[in-house]
């Protein structure tokens, strides 16, 4: 089962643009390692969960995962071979939308080159670049 908002104050939202970079969510807040965004996107609640999954998977129950996104964002579909007109489409899925900088996925309780191997196999489920970021030790 996918991601989605329980509920919402507006079933159907504008395309929107997505400017600027990061302002919160862009440094390590909960684990010893994590991914961050170089490129701007929407990631759907499919690729978040396909991310999960090869996280989880790779640690073998090793560690402890949080995902830093979600997707509020519903985005509408018609159907195929629909004419024109007619208003818009129902919702077919929801993303989150992400700007160069924000932290997608964090781990910790993992070695450096478990937490590596997992967070690069999170990667390439993307569609967007990143890079591996880790905690500076003080």
């Amino acid at each position: 089962m996918a991601l989605s908002p329980s509920r919402s104050k507006y079933r159907k939202s504008q395309r929107g643009r997505v400017r600027g970079v990061a302002k919160r969510g862009c440094t390590l807040a909960f684990g010893d390692y994590g991914i961050q965004s170089l490129d701007r996107a929407w990631i759907s609640a499919s690729q978040i969960e396909a991310c999960r999954v090869a996280i989880n998977r790779n640690l073998k129950r090793k560690g402890k995962v949080w995902i830093r996104i979600f997707p509020h964002k519903p985005v509408s579909k018609k159907p195929a071979e629909t004419r024109m007109g007619k208003g818009k489409g129902a919702t077919d899925h929801f993303v989150a939308v992400i700007k160069p900088g924000t932290i997608l996925f964090e781990v910790s309780g993992a070695s450096l080159a478990a937490a590596r191997q997992s967070l690069s196999l999170a990667d390439g489920k993307l569609p967007i670049r990143c890079r591996f970021l880790q905690r500076d030790e003080q």
